[in-house]
């Protein structure tokens, strides 16, 4: 593999995230500064909506009639002017959430897009892509740092960049960067150019119906059930620092990235101590101790809590959805790989986090009723009910669930390798 082409590919990957990164941790709290504080659940529903609809989007016209790059380059610059015009409805709650529906409709599928692109011009995807989609979260971290250390000087004095559109406006030059860039990746063609594609296989039917069994089930169960209470901390995190007194919000969060790129690391390490089993069962019990930590620091504004349970991210994401996918891939055969990556990800990403995004949003509405904020004293108790359940979903999946037979394929390959 050629430098150049790491570079293109590389730098791919840090503008696909830096794009997400740069509104998904900010705008709840630009809504709850332009009288939208009730809505700000539905930037988070619209995004798993976007997700469900992307696999039907790629697998009948992205993989069977146009070339990638080009796909790519399309939607992005779509994006950009959708995410351009959102800021400007700003008075009209109905039309910001559908603008913000129509971006993530163009922005979702580009994450497949961008994963197959760089697939198909690697040879050694085990040894080359990490070192790829780690520019990535690289990217995400850049977005969170300079909106809050740069942006600063873009905005209003008084004013947080997060609390402005200014990190809308920079999604959108970003988009429009990427998208114009798209056109100059090589060449991929459709890969499933003339080939018949059904909706059992877009859907992930065919292969939910192989890995059918009870541990497969009950893992498929569990992802499902985590991703609610993990709606919670994407949706209201941001306005739980603001409300904490934290000043660069887009910055702090950045910690847990950079948590996530330290455990991707060393996930080789724990995974030959822990195994398949209790490296998920560690991922969800990450996110039940991050929840407590928030509720426990909340009252006091205790700042290390909030900061440990932000830096928790690494285990709660890596340890889980990463672990996940190596499980569903040591299932799967190479016939259906793809589609059970893709069942795994419309389970989570897309059910899951739509309809967590629905409850935490319930839930804190609740707490807030007719006042500006949430006290305190509410975040305390606000925090205690996604941990409370995040545990009940950890007591039940290590009760549940046993799969002798990967864990045995695991521990040989490792024995193997070492």
């Amino acid at each position: 593999m050629s430098l150049s082409l790491r570079i293109r590919l590389s730098l791919l990957m840090f503008l696909e995230f830096f794009i997400w990164g740069a509104w998904y941790t900010t705008i709840a709290v630009f809504m709850s500064n332009h009288d939208m504080k009730n809505i700000t659940q539905w930037p988070f529903t619209v995004n798993p909506i976007a997700a469900i609809v992307a696999p039907f989007f790629v697998g009948l016209i992205a993989d069977r009639y146009f070339a990638t790059e080009r796909v790519l380059g399309v939607l992005h610059l779509l994006g950009a002017l959708f995410m351009f015009l959102t800021p400007k409805a700003v008075g009209h709650p109905l039309l910001f959430i559908l603008l913000l529906l129509a971006y993530n409709i163009c922005y979702m599928p580009t994450m497949s897009l961008a994963n197959s692109l760089t697939f198909h011009h690697i040879t050694d995807q085990e040894k080359n892509f990490p070192t790829i989609r780690v520019f990535g979260t690289i990217g995400w971290i850049i977005a969170g740092l300079f909106i809050s250390f740069v942006g600063v000087y873009f905005v209003k004095s008084g004013l947080r960049p997060e609390q402005t559109a200014m990190p809308l406006y920079l999604t959108s030059v970003a988009s429009l960067l990427l998208g114009l860039y798209s056109f100059t990746l090589p060449h991929t063609p459709p890969p499933a150019a003339g080939k018949l594609v059904s909706f059992r296989s877009i859907a992930g039917i065919d292969a939910l119906k192989q890995l059918g069994s009870k541990p497969f089930y009950i893992f498929l169960l569990c992802s499902f059930l985590i991703c609610i209470p993990l709606a919670a901390y994407y949706n209201f995190t941001q306005l739980f620092l603001e409300g904490t007194g934290f000043q660069n919000i887009a910055a702090t969060q950045t910690i847990g990235q950079m948590s996530e790129w330290i455990f991707m690391l060393l996930m080789p390490v724990f995974f030959r101590r822990l195994g398949v089993k209790w490296m998920l069962a560690m991922g969800m019990l990450a996110w039940t101790v991050r929840y407590a930590l928030f509720a426990l620091g909340a009252p006091h504004e205790i700042v290390w809590m909030i900061i440990v349970g932000i830096a928790l991210h690494g285990i709660c994401y890596d340890f889980f959805f990463v672990t996940g996918q190596i499980y569903v891939d040591k299932k799967s055969t190479p016939e259906i790989r793809g589609q059970a990556q893709g069942l795994i990800v419309l389970v989570t990403y897309g059910v899951g986090m739509l309809i967590g995004a629905q409850i935490a949003g319930a839930v804190y509405n609740s707490f807030l009723g007719n006042t500006e904020k949430l006290t305190l004293t509410q975040w305390n108790q606000f925090w205690w009910i996604p941990s409370i359940f995040a545990l009940i979903v950890l007591i039940f999946f290590v009760l549940a669930f046993q799969d002798r037979k990967v864990e045995a394929q695991v521990a040989a390959e490792q024995a193997a390798a070492s």
